[in-house]
């Protein structure tokens, strides 16, 4: 198993690119699932959760290789109709197959999700959707299992307690383009990955309206055909590399990036004294001096501020000067962070959704553990910006939506490395 070892303290310098994003590439692999013939999904990142996508394409039957920085996806047997547990409990895009499996092979057997541990993420809305549809559905043994030997349009409502559902307006979108009639789906997601998903989605021949808004309409459509489809910038990696930057005072342009993506976030770094300028096309420039202004800020469904991006600001708010508060509204418990913080030093109380931070004049390196993806990368900001040596253990977390980050830190020159439990601690 991997760790990383972090030598804090060097402000970051020079220009970095972002990956393509992984929100976006999972449910545009699962969508493959729909087509006749063969999708193209261009420069798709080399992740962890891309190949477990991958390893469960090829259990349903689809051909997937690479060619090149492309991903080459073709079904070749649609006799498959189930989803595995060893592989969907590696990370919950696994159960965006559902709706793909269901509206074209008119049966689905797919295991409950797994993917990090972040509190109760229920999928109770995609299974509503895909009732409301015409599907019935139980869940047996750990795993749902839906019929339709028909899907017809109807309207749909897919708000929850916490907002709208970006998984399940996902897997019903991809279940509905294949059902008779038109179906309406209102508080849709409106997530810039879900609108890559339509987009590509309407490249293979569906008729999908509204897209970008709460409101959509899916006219149904007997075929669909597969397509080349580009995916958008991964914007949480772009807020990781703002905050990476921020923390150790550097000085980076991101590439690759568009700001229209994290307006809340580029809104809440201002108010943090956090400079981020555009410099051209798909560019910003993130600067930062001095102490951090505490803040305020709450996660919200788009275009709010991201919960994948919760914990990294958080890291950022741990040496602000005074006292910030978060309040997690998509994730309640998403604060597994908090403890290994603490760890390094981080003054951080948990009450219910809400942390209260107490800005501290610095951070300690220390030794951490990763609990999850988003959470790693915090672990990561702050192993930068403190004093002396953070050692993180199990970053196999962060290779699941990360590619090559340590590579991409070294060359703005972080003191960064990552080494096997069977080699020893390099020399700092």
């Amino acid at each position: 198993m991997d760790r990383f070892i972090i030598r804090g303290g060097y402000p970051l310098q020079g220009t970095v690119e972002v990956s393509k994003s992984k929100n976006a590439a999972l449910p545009i692999m699962a969508a493959a699932l729909l087509a006749e013939g063969k999708t193209v999904i261009k420069d798709c990142p080399r992740l962890s959760d891309v190949t477990a996508m991958s390893d469960l394409l090829r259990v349903l039957g689809a051909s997937v290789t690479r060619r090149g920085e492309d991903l080459v996806i073709r079904v070749v047997d649609e006799s498959k109709i189930e989803a595995p547990y060893d592989i969907v409990r590696k990370m919950r895009a696994g159960f965006f197959v559902l709706g793909p499996v269901l509206a074209r092979r008119k049966v689905a057997r797919v295991s409950m999700p797994g993917g990090c541990v972040i509190g109760l993420r229920p999928v109770d809305l995609h299974l509503k959707g895909l009732r409301a549809l015409g599907a019935r559905i139980e869940v047996d043994s750990g795993y749902v299992v839906a019929e339709a030997p028909r899907l017809r349009g109807a309207s749909i409502y897919l708000g929850g307690p916490f907002g709208s559902t970006v998984g399940g307006t996902a897997n019903v979108v991809m279940a509905a383009v294949l059902a008779e009639g038109t179906t309406v789906i209102e508080n849709a997601a409106c997530e810039p990955e879900v609108v890559n998903l339509m987009q590509c989605l309407n490249r293979m021949g569906a008729h999908i309206k509204g897209i970008g808004s709460p409101h959509l309409e899916i006219r149904g459509v007997r075929r669909l055909v597969g397509c080349t489809c580009e995916l958008i910038p991964d914007r949480i990696e772009a807020g990781t590399f703002m905050a990476a930057a921020a923390a150790t005072r550097g000085d980076v342009t991101i590439r690759n990036f568009r700001m229209d993506h994290l307006h809340a976030v580029v809104d809440q770094f201002a108010q943090a004294g956090i400079s981020v300028t555009p410099n051209g096309g798909e560019s910003c420039r993130v600067t930062a001096v001095g102490k951090f202004k505490p803040v305020d800020v709450a996660t919200l469904p788009y275009p709010g501020f991201p919960t994948d991006l919760q914990a990294q600001f958080m890291t950022l708010l741990a040496v602000a000067d005074g006292v910030s508060v978060i309040t997690e509204k998509i994730y309640p418990d998403r604060f597994m962070h908090v403890a290994e913080l603490g760890r390094m030093g981080a003054d951080i109380r948990k009450e219910g959704p809400h942390a209260i931070i107490s800005g501290r004049p610095s951070l300690s390196g220390a030794p951490v553990m990763a609990s999850d993806l988003r959470a790693s990368a915090a672990l990561v900001v702050a192993g930068l910006m403190a004093d002396g040596e953070t050692e993180i253990r199990r970053v196999y977390h962060i290779d699941r939506g990360y590619e090559h980050i340590e590579k991409k830190l070294r060359k703005l020159g972080a003191q960064i490395r990552r080494v096997s439990d069977d080699q020893p601690t390099p020399p700092t």
